[in-house]
């Protein structure tokens, strides 16, 4: 016997063992394994069940839960445009007076404009009261000798200083107001950009994914029919909230118009190429008409304003129904920075960083493990 002949063929013998036995043992695995697929799709329903569970008890929590919703804020489920009940400024027939005022710089200057009035009111007729008492008292028939006085020191200095005491009591609360009307809106006011047309407004909410849109007038036969003045109402109105800093941001596309809405004390003129910012606060819910006060062509009075001011949470709606986003777009965009994963290069090399990376490579080691199809080839 050549024995170095019997260790390669003990090792062949063994290698068709082995593979015997494989071709032996491989159908009766197939055959076990075979259930394993049927058994997933038994396993899926049973886990699904509880899912269908909730979602039907989530369908039925809007019925039980009826009491809850009626004590909902208002504007919750949508926005409702005012109706004309809701008009608060607008021109009214006769009046000569100015409108009631809901903003908190109309508050402050109504009072002033009528103190005003009567101040010019009692000026003149003081001044009118004085040519007719000279008229008629120095004519050349009731004093026909003239008096030869040059001046009255004390009429002199009386008819200087007390115009100028006026005039300084006029001075003070005008810059005050003055000065009020054009503070610089808070950092967390909304911002409101108005840009005028030939003839119509374009309005556009920036920091709130709100685009431009353009009101025109409402035909005044559909206006009047559905309660509405004719040549006011629009077709589409911006909508605010109230007791909220607005910044109002003017400007003109073609030719100067005038963002003027009287019941809110706001008139700010609309200039191409230059943007006019002004803040405006309105007190109570309610619709306010204004109509363009700079001459900017032939349709120049029929392109009137509709400010619609309404709750916060109806105006949160609003923004939603327009596609924005009630928190401003700054807001959404930080949070969905914070909420998004870090980059693969930032990560750290953590245990479970570890742990996944691993788990990830796993497949291509199994794949690598795996034996070649050297079987057959031994047969």
């Amino acid at each position: 016997m050549n024995f170095g002949d019997w260790p390669n063929g003990a090792v062949r013998k063994m290698a068709v063992t082995l593979a015997a036995v494989a071709l032996a043992i491989a159908p009766t695995a197939a055959v076990a394994q075979e259930p394993a697929p049927a058994a997933a799709p038994a396993v899926a329903p049973a886990a699904q069940a509880p899912a269908t569970t909730t979602t039907t008890a989530t369908t039925e929590t809007p019925a039980d839960a009826a009491p809850a919703d009626s004590a909902a804020p208002e504007g919750a489920a949508g926005y409702t445009p005012l109706g004309p009940d809701m008009i608060k400024g607008q021109p009214v027939d006769g009046a000569i007076d100015l409108q009631p005022q809901f903003s908190e710089i109309g508050e402050t200057a109504q009072p002033f404009h009528v103190a005003l009035v009567w101040i010019m009111a009692i000026i003149s007729i003081f001044v009118l009261g004085l040519l007719l008492w000279v008229v008629l008292r120095y004519n050349k028939r009731a004093n026909p000798t003239p008096d030869k006085t040059t001046h009255n020191t004390m009429i002199e200095v009386i008819w200087t200083v007390v115009p100028v005491l006026i005039l300084i009591g006029i001075a003070i609360p005008s810059i005050t107001l003055l000065a009020k009307q054009y503070e610089s809106p808070p950092e967390d006011a909304i911002t409101v950009k108005v840009t005028g047309y030939q003839w119509n407004w374009g309005y556009e909410l920036p920091d709130h994914g709100v685009g431009e849109f353009i009101s025109n007038m409402m035909p005044e036969d559909e206006a009047k029919a559905k309660g509405f003045p004719g040549q006011l109402e629009v077709t589409e109105r911006i909508v605010v909230p109230v007791n909220t800093p607005l910044r109002m941001q003017i400007t003109a596309a073609d030719v100067i118009h005038s963002f003027a809405v009287p019941s809110l004390w706001f008139k700010l003129d609309a200039v191409p190429g230059r943007l006019n910012e002004k803040m405006l606060i309105i007190k109570e819910p309610g619709i306010y008409y204004g109509q363009c006060s700079e001459l900017c062509g032939v349709r120049h009075g029929y392109m009137p304003i509709a400010v619609e001011a309404v709750s916060r949470p109806q105006w949160e709606a609003w923004v939603r129904s327009k596609g924005g986003n009630p928190e401003g777009t700054a807001a959404a965009e930080a949070a969905a920075a914070a909420a998004a994963p870090a980059p693969a290069a930032d990560n750290p090399a953590t245990p479970a960083n570890e742990a996944a990376a691993a788990g990830a490579e796993a497949p291509a080691a199994d794949a690598a493990a795996t034996p070649a199809p050297a079987a057959p080839a031994a047969q």
